[in-house]
């Protein structure tokens, strides 16, 4: 990152950090994508099973992975105010951190995972399935939380096109080994949903091994000497992280988990309507990228300008965010309303479940409205460490607000399954109008464009 002058410049420096986050997070995001189109394609029960799987993985990884996520503000700030000789050791500690984190999953998804998919009304083959992959794609767990930590330290360094590249060449590597494990092609064992979680292992371990490699050898950085130093592992630095990153990983796991919540409820209609939800889902979250990246670079370009005390040009990088999230809003929404059948048709060749995918997908246009209000502000406000509030105003948005009216309505009313969706564009409408007001008071009461009251 650098000082910028004027607000153009300011959007050229923007659209460099966004671009490279985005094509990460749609390489990340195709990683499921393919799991679950690819799972679609061997039977409605392997697509139902991978629903099942990671509607359970999914809210747990980005919880806990933005814990790891408080690197980059921590990071960010400690550049702007050129400071950068505390950095290795904040890496390392976030690095250990990650394992910590790694291990205690594995070993409590060992204890409870059998008794939560016992606990779900499912089919006995779907529920075979969600385990098997559950249980394949733990043994990339590690790598995976150690990938998250240095990403987001070169994140926070504004090197964003690094992890772009690292995606990219996980990428395939993930579709070839789901084409190999899903169908039994080439030898290797027809696994169906299971052999998804195995090639997403996979995948997990080589992405963290081309990460690392790039630390050693590349610059800049080369110049930090990471994992050169022995750094004891220290609870006060882990504190300190923590501090930033709970807040943050409860925030992310407070609205993804009202998603997997609602997957998981759905467990109680008919394979077709899982699978259907499941897929407009899917793709609603694919368009949930942009937004999200918008919010990833926020973090990094406010909190420079914040650790450099250049406070009128954090709330700049805001104003920009919101703007660009909403105009390409306006847009996908558009395409999608125009194009939905065909979306449908992507995830399955049943006609019964293309049908009700379409009807599914209308509801997303809402998301994406939501979306691009309420990503781009917890960007900026991580970026101002602003997280404690943040994290509670999730909570009442989606936990307190939309799930209790998506299950009324859902369970109550005439509008079945179309209900959860109602009560979480609900969610996401209030926590976007909430945030906003919040950022609002930060930038006006707590930062302002001379100086840190």
């Amino acid at each position: 990152m650098f000082q910028t002058s004027s607000i153009k410049e300011k959007y050229k420096r923007f659209l460099l950090l966004v671009v490279p986050v985005l094509i990460t997070q749609l390489g990340l995001y195709a990683m499921n994508f393919f799991d679950t189109v690819m799972s679609g394609h061997s039977g409605a029960n392997q697509l139902a099973g991978v629903a099942i799987g990671s509607s359970l993985w999914v809210p747990v990884f980005t919880g806990l992975n933005g814990i790891l996520m408080a690197l980059t503000p921590i990071v960010s700030q400690l550049e702007g105010a050129r400071n950068d000789k505390h950095v290795p050791n904040a890496v390392t500690q976030a690095v250990y951190l990650a394992v910590m984190i790694s291990i205690s999953v594995i070993a409590v998804g060992f204890l409870i995972l059998d008794p939560v998919l016992q606990s779900m009304s499912l089919e006995n083959e779907v529920e075979r399935v969600a385990k098997g992959y559950l249980i394949a794609l733990s043994f990339g767990i590690v790598p995976l939380f150690i990938y998250g930590a240095l990403r987001s330290f070169i994140d926070a360094l504004g090197h964003t096109r690094i992890t772009m590249v690292v995606t990219l060449i996980a990428l395939p590597v993930n579709v070839f080994f789901n084409y190999l494990f899903i169908f039994g092609k080439a030898g290797f064992p027809e696994l169906g949903g299971i052999g998804a979680g195995v090639a997403t292992a996979i995948s997990y371990w080589i992405t963290a091994f081309f990460t690392i490699l790039i630390l050693y050898k590349w610059q800049p950085f080369i110049k930090y000497q990471l994992f050169r130093t022995f750094y004891k592992p220290s609870l006060k630095a882990w504190k300190a992280q923590l501090k930033i990153g709970v807040p943050i990983g409860f925030s992310i796991f407070f609205e993804v988990s009202i998603f997997a919540a609602v997957t998981l409820l759905m467990s109680d209609f008919n394979t077709v309507t899982i699978a259907a939800h499941q897929a407009a889902l899917n793709f609603a979250s694919f368009l949930y990228m942009l937004p999200l990246s918008i919010a990833m670079a926020l973090t990094i370009a406010v909190g420079f300008e914040v650790g450099a005390k250049r406070y009128k040009d954090a709330a700049q990088y805001s104003v920009i965010g919101i703007i660009t999230a909403l105009g390409f809003a306006v847009v996908f929404s558009a395409l999608l309303l125009i194009f939905d059948e065909q979306v449908a048709s992507i995830y399955s060749n049943q006609k019964d479940v293309i049908q009700l995918t379409t009807s599914f997908l209308w509801f997303a246009v809402f998301f994406q409205l939501a979306d691009a209000i309420g990503a781009p502000i917890q960007g900026a406000l991580r970026g101002y460490k602003d997280v404690n509030v943040t994290f509670f105003l999730s909570f009442i948005s989606y936990w307190v607000l939309g799930l209790p009216v998506g299950y009324y309505l859902a369970n109550y009313t005439s509008h079945g399954a179309y209900g959860y969706w109602i009560g979480l564009i609900s969610g996401l409408s209030a926590g976007a109008i909430i945030l906003f007001l919040r950022l609002k008071y930060i930038q006006s009461h707590t930062f302002s464009s001379g100086r840190q009251k």
